[in-house]
C-alpha cells in the first residue's frame, strides 16, 4: 500500500510500504477513507520533534473494517469506524476510568513499528477497545465526513480543554489559540453552555470560524496587550474558564494571567519551552486551577458523536483544504505556511 512517511524536516514523502495484516487476535485492518494533517504533526515537519527517518506519520482517520482477528467481537467486515488518535485495550484500570491515553498497552499511530493514519490502510491493535462504530450510511455522506473526522482528535481535544477548565452554563470563557483545536475549544464551550466566549487569535479567516462556533468577542493582540484587553472585556476580573491550545510559554502565561481569581485553565497545547510559562506562585495567590493534558478521545467520541450526526455541532468547518494522498506533502507545506488551517485527506 501507499502511505505518508517522514524522512526529516520538510521531507514528507508518499511511499510504498508493506500492507497491514492481522498479527494478533485482537487486531483489525481498516481501509482509510479520510485522514488529515494535525498541527502537532508540524512539530516533526519543522524538526522540533524528532522522528526516525522513514517513520510513518498521521494519527486521525475514518475507515472501513477489512479484516478482523479471531477475538474481535464488536466489529465485522464492512463496518464504518472512527479511530481516536491513541489505541487502547479498553479493559485496563485507566481505560475503565476513561483515561485511555494512559493505557499500559496503548500507543500512538505512527510511532516506530506502527502504521500512520495518513495511508491507505492501518493495522489497529485492540480493535474492540479502540475503534468507535459509525452509521454505515455516513461513509457516503461527503458533507458529514469532515465532522466525523474531527472527532478523532481536534474536537475531542477541544472538549477535553473545556472540561478541564470547568466550563459551565453562563460562564465567561477565553480560548487562547486559533488553530483547529482552539476553534474546537470554542465550539465545545458553546456546546457546554458558556455565556460569553472570548477567542484570542490573529488570523481573520480563523476567527471568522470562531464566531460561527460561538465566540462573542475576538482579541487579536498577544502578550500583555491581550491580557489587558481580556481584563477590560471582563470588568477587570478575567474569565472563569480559559482554554490553552497552543503550548508555548507565552500562551500559557497569557492563559493563567487572564483567568479570573478562582478560575481554571484547561491546557491541551503540546508544551514546547521549559516550564511552559506556569507560575505556581501566581496560581497559588489567585486560586487558579490548572488541568488538562492529552485528551482521552476514546472516552469522548461516544458522547460527541450524536451531536455531529444530528448537525447540532459541525467541527468539520476547521477543514479548509482537501487533498488526495499525493497532495499530502503540499498539505504539510500549506499548514506550515499558514495558507491552510487544517488539511483533510480523501482516499
Amino acid at each position: 500500500m501507499r502511505a505518508t512517511v517522514i524522512h526529516g524536516p520538510d521531507d514528507i514523502r508518499i511511499e510504498e510500504v508493506p500492507d497491514p495484516v492481522v498479527r494478533r487476535s485482537t487486531d483489525a485492518v481498516v481501509r482509510v477513507v479520510n485522514a488529515c494533517i494535525c498541527g502537532s504533526d508540524l512539530w516533526a515537519y519543522r524538526g522540533v520533534a524528532s522522528r526516525v527517518a522513514g517513520q510513518r506519520i498521521g494519527h486521525e482517520f475514518l475507515g472501513i473494517v477489512e479484516e478482523i482477528g479471531s477475538e474481535v467481537t464488536g466489529f465485522t467486515r464492512g463496518d464504518f469506524v472512527v479511530a481516536p488518535f491513541v489505541w487502547s485495550d479498553g479493559t485496563c484500570d485507566f481505560c475503565r476510568e476513561g483515561l485511555h491515553t494512559s493505557c499500559p498497552q496503548g500507543g500512538f499511530w505512527g510511532e516506530v513499528g506502527s502504521d500512520g493514519g495518513q495511508g491507505e490502510a492501518v493495522r489497529v491493535p485492540f480493535a474492540d477497545g479502540t475503534l468507535v462504530k459509525l452509521p454505515k450510511e455516513a461513509a457516503g455522506d461527503q458533507a458529514l465526513l469532515p465532522g466525523l473526522l474531527a472527532l478523532s482528535d481536534v474536537m475531542s481535544t477541544g472538549h477535553h480543554a473545556a472540561l478541564a477548565a470547568r466550563v459551565r452554563p453562563g460562564a465567561t470563557v477565553a480560548v487562547v489559540g486559533d488553530g483547529a483545536v482552539g476553534l474546537c475549544g470554542v465550539l465545545a464551550a458553546q456546546r457546554l453552555g458558556a455565556g460569553r466566549i472570548i477567542a484570542l487569535g490573529r488570523h481573520e479567516q480563523r476567527t471568522a470560524i470562531a464566531r460561527k462556533f460561538g465566540a462573542t468577542d475576538v482579541v487579536a493582540e498577544r502578550g500583555e496587550a491581550a491580557i489587558e484587553l481580556v481584563k477590560e472585556l471582563t470588568g477587570g476580573q478575567g474569565a472563569h474558564a480559559v482554554l490553552e491550545a497552543v503550548g508555548t510559554e507565552e500562551s500559557m502565561r497569557t492563559a493563567i494571567a487572564i483567568a479570573r481569581d478562582g478560575g481554571a485553565v484547561g491546557y491541551v497545547g503540546v508544551p514546547h519551552g521549559g516550564s511552559a510559562g506556569v507560575d505556581i506562585a501566581q496560581m497559588f495567590n489567585r486560586n487558579v486551577a490548572l488541568a488538562g493534558g492529552v485528551a482521552p478521545a476514546r472516552a469522548y467520541i461516544p458522547e460527541l458523536l450524536p451531536d455531529v450526526l444530528s448537525g447540532a455541532i459541525d467541527p468539520g468547518l476547521v477543514f479548509d483544504r482537501t487533498v488526495d494522498l499525493d497532495g499530502v506533502p503540499g498539505g504539510y507545506r500549506a499548514m506550515h505556511d499558514r495558507t491552510a488551517l487544517k488539511v483533510r485527506i480523501a482516499l
